[in-house]
């Protein structure tokens, strides 16, 4: 099967790699290490290629000076569609037809303003202070050197204080365990997310179907009226679904839930590797604190567990080598597939006189980690070099290519309409776990061992890790 038959196909339209197993295509061999895959075909066939892969026939454009010419032709390639559908099935709510729900879709939309500007800066201070009490709630026994599983730590941390800080206190004595237990469940029905995304039937994931159901009850009426001091992102949302009769109550529960997934989903696996690759060398681990004890001198802040800690959104943006490390890692974990779909057949034109022929439903497809993993706009681009993204003194912004600059050079969160609408507060909420964990605690890694990429979901957004791995903290002296 590693044969592959590249047919021409009508003029102007890009070679066809196809595979010889029927439906199939190159699924398994493009599952198994697409990085690889897509590098192969590119040095065969150029920069535009199509590839059959279940059913689909996706297009590949493999130069990043012509991402842009894909991402501003927005009318005829469309990406609601596709995300709509695949968010319905995974979460199980009703598809946002215009017939049945009538400007749900661009109502939704529209509440992502809570998530730019002056409400940011609220729905953040309030995260910071989670965090806060959280880190305080989990680690101010700290006095001796504690050890704990690093993955596992950062999916507490983040999972808690994004929920707490988008849904509100859970009230019980026990609000903690409570949310532990969503946490639980949650994890489990990550686990099967790639196989949701690629279609598989729920009902042959095992038990993924009752968690999913667990999960979504947890976010019906009745319960999440108890929670105490939401935000106002999600109480828009509310407010919305309740102006649509055909909506369920189990159907509203879905969103919410769908909500809380795009929230931590991919923040998770971030924060994750953000956090190894600082403890992994030492030297990026000291100059983000050294850049960390700075700003609360300079502001007169106090560290430790007992003191709270404000920021401003302008002192977080000034952390120049807390955001290039955080850049660094994310470079080099995410991997998301930016698609497109054709609304009609028309001739995608290119730089360079170029042109793709496209039929209506085709797939066009982006893959930025080629780009973030390029050696002529990357030096070393399999090494973490905390301070890439810093050039005397400041924020760097440009990279080249061929000697040309380049419009996109690091593209963790989707482009265009596809981008992710959370992307400001995802960066917040990470750079203020670090922060906060950097000025009250001494880190270090309890291991020696080497973590990697676990591909099974690549094309999906932040790659989780292969295994955990064993750290330790202390209350800083």
């Amino acid at each position: 099967w590693l044969l592959f038959s590249v047919f021409n196909r009508k003029t102007g339209e890009p070679p066809l790699i196809n595979g010889w197993i029927p439906y199939l295509g190159k699924a398994l061999i493009f599952r198994k290490d697409a990085f690889k895959f897509l590098l192969d075909q590119q040095k065969k066939l150029g920069d535009i290629f199509t590839v059959h892969i279940a059913g689909r026939y996706i297009t590949f454009i493999m130069d990043p000076f012509q991402y842009v010419y894909v991402i501003r032709n927005s009318k005829q390639l469309e990406f609601h569609e596709f995300a709509n559908k695949m968010a319905s099935k995974t979460f199980d709510y009703p598809a946002l037809s215009k017939g049945k729900f009538p400007d749900l879709k661009e109502n939704l939309h529209r509440i992502y303003q809570y998530l730019q500007g002056k409400p940011l800066d609220i729905i953040s201070d309030h995260m910071m202070k989670n965090l806060q009490d959280i880190f305080e709630w989990k680690c101010s026994q700290a006095t001796d050197w504690e050890t704990e599983k690093m993955y596992k730590f950062c999916c507490s941390v983040m999972f808690e204080a994004s929920f707490v800080t988008l849904y509100g206190r859970v009230p019980a004595a026990d609000g903690h365990k409570v949310i532990s237990e969503i946490r639980d469940k949650f994890i489990k029905f990550d686990a099967s997310f790639p196989y949701l995304a690629a279609n598989i039937p729920i009902e042959l994931l095992g038990a993924t179907k009752k968690v999913r159901k667990e999960l979504i009850h947890h976010f019906l009426l009745q319960n999440m009226t108890k929670w105490l001091g939401g935000s106002k992102v999600v109480q828009a949302r509310q407010d919305i679904f309740e102006k649509y009769e055909l909506l369920g109550d189990y159907d509203k529960a879905a969103h919410h839930f769908a909500f809380l997934w795009a929230s931590v989903g991919n923040t998770i696996p971030a924060t994750f590797w953000a956090m190894y690759y600082l403890l992994r060398h030492p030297e990026a681990l000291a100059a983000v604190r050294d850049e960390i004890d700075h700003l609360l001198q300079s502001t007169g802040q106090k560290r430790g567990p007992t003191y709270n800690i404000h920021l401003t959104r302008e002192q977080l943006d000034n952390l120049v080598y807390l955001e290039s490390a955080l850049n660094e890692s994310l470079r080099m974990c995410s991997s998301s597939m930016n698609i497109r779909i054709s609304q009609e057949d028309f001739v995608l034109k290119l730089e360079g006189n170029q042109e793709v022929v496209l039929r209506k439903g085709d797939w066009i497809a982006l893959y930025p980690q080629i780009l973030h993993m390029d050696p002529e706009v990357y030096e070393d681009p399999k090494e973490y070099k905390f301070d890439r993204y810093i050039e005397n003194g400041k924020k760097k912004t440009t990279f080249y290519k061929a000697g040309r600059k380049l419009k996109y050079f690091l593209m963790p969160f989707g482009s265009g309409i596809s981008m992710c609408p959370g992307r400001f507060l995802a960066m917040n909420e990470m750079k203020m776990f670090l922060f906060i964990l950097l000025s009250h605690f001494d880190v270090e890694l309890a291991e020696n061992k080497d973590v990697r990429l676990d591909n099974s979901r690549m094309g999906l957004g932040i790659l989780l890790p292969d295994v955990d791995i064993a750290f330790r903290y202390k209350i800083r002296s």
